[in-house]
């Protein structure tokens, strides 16, 4: 599934979220320096953000497709899974992913984060979790149900609340944790909304996990019925968000 995003990056980035600007500035008044290195990047969100902010990126994305992508909004990416990756001597000010570091080998990357991290660094994986309107999570969860009962992923009977995202943040201070070398780890929460019309929360489906992996026909009965749910409800719906991300700060004396 972590290979399926790059299929349409055009679309990936024009429709996935950015991430709040409260959380932006945190990182950078968290970080000693500037040098930030963003791991699994996409097609570069997250690393724009940081470089308006005034950081300096460099992004490092498994899939070429992406990176590509990334490469074509002016953001340095080298083409390598982090735990794979050759960081050269390189180090960072902070070490940072948007919604990818549960792809990340959680032994092999956090030893990688400590050795690319210079002491007093800051370490800050992010994600975002949502929360549809019953409605519209039904819809999905039922399409789903039906247009891929076969599928390799499990479909859930109801859509996750915001709550159910907190195993994964807990498992994140836990690596950080069992790594040692870090502060303990902090959670900084962001909560906020947007409002999405039919037409787009439809162009981003396609780009969910396991909607990448659903054939052209499957897909468009997927997307009648999810679209028909949101019609139901005016033609457009609020999707609540919680943005997480879980710091830690790296220890050790100055080199």
């Amino acid at each position: 599934m972590a290979e399926s995003f790059g299929t349409d990056p055009e679309r990936y980035d024009r429709t996935r979220p950015s991430y709040p600007e409260a959380l932006l500035a945190r990182i950078v008044a968290a970080s000693p320096g500037p040098d930030v290195l963003d791991v699994g990047c996409g097609t570069g969100t997250a690393s724009r953000q940081l470089r308006a902010a005034g950081c300096t990126v460099l992004g490092v994305e498994p899939d070429a497709r992406m990176a590509e992508f990334a490469r074509r909004t002016g953001i340095e990416v080298e083409v390598a899974t982090f735990e794979a990756w050759d960081p050269a001597g390189r180090r960072f000010d902070a070490v940072v992913a948007g919604t990818a570091w549960h792809w990340v080998d959680p032994v092999a990357g956090m030893a990688r984060a400590s050795q690319v991290l210079r002491p007093g660094g800051l370490l800050a994986p992010f994600w975002h979790a949502f929360q549809l309107p019953p409605e519209v999570a039904d819809a999905f969860a039922g399409a789903y149900r039906q247009v891929a009962p076969d599928a390799p992923f499990r479909i859930p009977a109801a859509w996750p609340g915001l709550d159910s995202y907190q195993p994964m943040f807990d498992a994140a201070a836990d690596g950080i944790r069992r790594a040692g070398g870090f502060t303990e780890p902090d959670q900084w929460r962001f909560d906020w909304e947007r409002d999405y019309t039919r037409d787009e929360w439809l162009d981003q489906l396609p780009t969910s996990g396991a909607a990448t992996r659903l054939p052209p026909d499957a897909l468009a009965e997927l997307c009648a019925a999810v679209g028909a749910a949101v019609d139901a409800l005016g033609g457009s719906f609020t999707m609540r968000y919680r943005t997480v991300a879980v710091a830690a700060t790296r220890t050790g004396a100055s080199d």
